[in-house]
């Protein structure tokens, strides 16, 4: 049990322990919860860990060596914390959270028990379960380098480098109609091309759905008017006129990343590669291109 305090080794020493869990949940919009099975509210950190909201917890599995750490949270849902209308509209996903072992009486005493993210989250009869993942979760991603034809980065990322907040490239504005909160209609967006931002991002800067992000399906022109869809319906209220940020799409093409974003030099994919048909081709001397000289 690495980095407990000598206090608390003393006091679970005695036998006779004030013993508490604590946890602390950040969204990742920078939202924080505290949650405490103690009966009273306890305090560390600037976290206030509330002890009327029901969290409580299954036995953690805790493992050396790269297996994953697992746990599963259980608590009712509540309008002072967690509610069933934050969890539907997904701001729960990926939040990270840290289980403590305190001392209630002395909360400067505790240790650090687990650290990592909500994983799958369900909602039954009023309350809420959650698999909790360790911090080596992660290393069951692929990593590295694909070699293949488009481009692997992802728009505006450490890879591509572009900045989507370049003039002339995004667009802040409020839909004119939405229908079935999945397709955005918009009056006067006429200043970029068709399918500009097919692909891209949009993401919700004001009202009841602010912080909520979708990838866009669609992007076109009907009647004058502009329909931009995305693939699935946002999980919130939104209303007509919530100001809404639309960041422009990459199709990963090497044309593209040149005549769209001026951005070839940082173009992370391999569009020379030989396709199967060339691989699997034998030379020829009557076969054209397959006579064994160069492909250029």
């Amino acid at each position: 049990m690495s980095g407990v305090k000598d206090g608390l080794l003393a006091h679970l020493a005695t036998g006779t322990t004030e013993v508490a869990r604590c946890w602390r949940v950040v969204r990742s919009d920078g939202t924080q919860y505290g949650f405490t099975d103690h009966d009273c509210a306890l305090e560390f950190d600037g976290t206030v860990f509330k002890a009327d909201t029901g969290l409580s917890a299954s036995a953690l599995s805790q493992v050396t060596g790269l297996a994953v750490d697992n746990a599963e949270a259980i608590g009712a849902l509540s309008d002072a914390s967690i509610t069933e209308e934050d969890i539907l509209a997904g701001r729960f996903d990926g939040a990270t959270v840290e289980a403590w072992m305190v001392n209630w009486s002395d909360p400067e005493n505790r240790i650090l028990q687990f650290r990592g993210s909500f994983g799958e989250l369900e909602r039954q009869a009023g309350a809420f379960q959650v698999e909790l993942r360790g911090l080596s979760e992660p290393m069951n991603r692929q990593e590295g380098r694909l070699y293949q034809s488009p481009c692997s980065a992802i728009l505006g990322d450490k890879a591509c480098k572009f900045d989507t907040k370049t003039p002339g490239y995004s667009a802040e504005q409020g839909a004119d109609r939405i229908e079935e909160a999945r397709v955005f209609v918009f009056e006067g967006l006429d200043s970029f091309e068709p399918r500009w931002f097919e692909r891209g991002r949009i993401t919700v800067l004001s009202g009841a759905a602010k912080g909520l992000v979708a990838v866009i399906k669609n992007d076109r022109y009907v009647g004058g008017e502009r329909l931009v869809e995305i693939w699935e319906e946002l999980r919130a209220d939104i209303q007509p006129g919530d100001l809404l940020r639309l960041d422009p799409g990459c199709d990963k093409r090497m044309e593209t990343c040149r005549l769209k974003f001026a951005n070839i030099v940082n173009f992370q994919g391999f569009p020379d590669i030989p396709g199967d048909d060339w691989l699997t081709a034998y030379p020829a001397r009557d076969a054209g291109t397959n006579n064994g000289g160069s492909l250029r």
